[in-house]
């Protein structure tokens, strides 16, 4: 605390002058009977040890300024953990439809892809067989649609017999079924049915594709290595809707409301900085390990330097109240209980002031909620600057540092 030790050197250096200004002819020796009343020159001890009394000089070298109580809005807040996190379709886990050998993988972590973004290619038999089987459907339709027309013409002729037209209908929709099921397939797997329709040839891989626009989260494959649908080969992530997840306690949870105030910091950031986000949802069932409560927030527009999984410490102004203020400089913490200054009168064309018991809140912007233990009207004079100077002289007093 740089000011309080300031403030006390300060201290130190006024009762070193004050000592030093005295006159050696006006010193009294000890054993005189007709000095009584000790040094002519020293200040009676104060009857108050709450009290302590400053010169002009003193005081205007302090900085000592006075005036009131503040009334100002302070919120009430409850504290959370939790994380920076994206929702979730803003994060892909990129898998194979079916299983097979990597071949090719295309981007590393942190890397920026494209929505469409061939991130990795596989290869296997399986899908060589699956083009197969869909030419071979493609031309049994065909032959099949042809054979459906000429039973209609005998069957218009009166040449044929009824159970042949439909038993040629019967295996031409079955056929069709099969062909569309096998292009349902193909296109799953990220082939191009129109290309294979056009060209007919038959493509070696199966390439994956991000069908999110974003940055690389994870890359869990490498070239060689099989794979099935179950495994996440590739993690994508998209940042523009970065939020916060917090965790609130049940005893807590009833104060939190959409549209609150959140003032959060980065932990491993490196910076002191306190960001703000506002409450958007309030999580509706309870985590029965830890009995808290997610509680979802947006962050402020523009941030961009955030990463998703950071750790965050959070606290969420839940309440407002008119109270009375004072800056941090006037209050002396000690303990549960904190200090206050407030002049009580001249004596001597010296300044008195008394020490105050108070009660204190969370500092806001540099301001302290105030609850005064014994009743003060809001005019009374009190120190707003210096405070520590008055406090160092009066511990002196009382025989400390």
């Amino acid at each position: 605390m740089p000011f309080v030790l300031k403030t006390y050197a300060l201290a130190a250096t006024l009762a070193l002058l004050t000592a030093c200004g005295s006159k050696p002819g006006d010193t009294t020796k000890k054993d005189d009977p007709g000095n009584k009343n000790g040094p002519p020159g020293a200040p009676a001890a104060p009857a108050n040890p709450d009290q302590i009394s400053v010169s002009p000089a003193q005081e205007k070298a302090a900085g000592i300024t006075l005036g009131t109580f503040e009334r100002q809005n302070m919120t009430t807040e409850v504290q959370a953990n939790g994380s920076v996190e994206v929702p979730p379709e803003n994060r892909v886990s990129i898998t194979a439809i079916m299983g097979g050998y990597v071949q090719t993988v295309l981007v590393l972590p942190g890397q920026h892809v494209a929505a469409g973004a061939v991130v990795a290619t596989l290869r296997a038999p399986e899908y060589l067989t699956l083009q197969e089987t869909y030419l071979q459907s493609k031309a049994k339709v065909r032959f099949l649609a042809e054979d459906l027309e000429r039973q209609r013409v005998l069957d218009v002729e009166d040449v044929g017999a009824k159970r042949k037209l439909q038993l040629a209908r019967a295996d031409y929709a079955a056929e069709q079924a099969t062909l569309r099921a096998t292009a349902a397939q193909l296109r799953l797997l990220g082939l191009s049915v129109a290309r294979l329709d056009a060209t007919g040839q038959i493509a070696g891989s199966v390439p994956l594709r991000s069908t999110l626009s974003g940055y690389v989260r994870v890359v869990n494959i490498n070239p060689g290595q099989y794979v099935g649908p179950q495994d996440v080969l590739v993690e994508v992530l998209n940042r523009d809707d970065l939020h916060l997840e917090l965790k609130v306690f049940e005893k807590d949870v009833a104060q939190v409301k959409p549209g609150q105030k959140i003032l959060f910091k980065v932990q491993n950031a490196g910076r002191d900085e306190e960001l703000t986000a506002r409450v958007f949802l309030v999580g509706k069932a309870f985590d029965s390990d830890a009995r808290t409560v997610r509680v979802h927030a947006h962050l402020e527009p523009g941030r961009q330097d955030l990463l998703p999984g950071q750790f965050v410490a959070a606290r969420i102004q839940t309440a407002g109240a008119r109270v009375r203020t004072l800056p941090e400089g006037a209050l002396i913490q000690a303990g549960e209980l904190s200090y206050i200054f407030r002049a009580v009168g001249q004596d001597s064309g010296r300044t008195v002031f008394r020490r105050v018991k108070v009660k204190t809140g969370p500092p806001q912007h540099g301001d302290m909620a105030v609850t005064v233990l014994d009743p003060l009207p809001d005019t009374t004079r009190l120190v707003r600057q210096g405070a520590y100077f008055l406090d160092a002289e009066l511990r002196k007093g009382e025989g400390g540092d």
